[in-house]
């Protein structure tokens, strides 16, 4: 898998969770792909501070990622 695929791969799954996070008042942003096996990405709005937001990335967010691009080992949750 090239890194341009892998980047469609990464966004379509941020496209499936991201109404998720839409209808809690918060959204992601995908902010970079490190050796096409760590995710870095941030959430916002009511995302940001969130006491559930490291479960969210890790159960929802690393999941649906790791469904659509398999070789990524983590997802990292960058503040702004």
């Amino acid at each position: 898998m090239t890194s341009a695929e892998l980047k469609l791969n990464v966004e379509k799954a941020l496209e499936e969770i991201r109404p998720f996070l839409q209808s809690d008042g918060g959204d992601i942003t995908l902010i970079s792909i490190d050796d096409e096996s760590s995710v870095k990405v941030r959430l916002e709005g009511a995302c940001v501070g969130c006491s559930v937001n490291q479960m969210t990335l890790k159960s929802g967010v690393e999941m649906t990622i790791k469904k659509y691009a398999p070789q990524i080992q983590e997802v990292i949750n960058i503040e702004a």
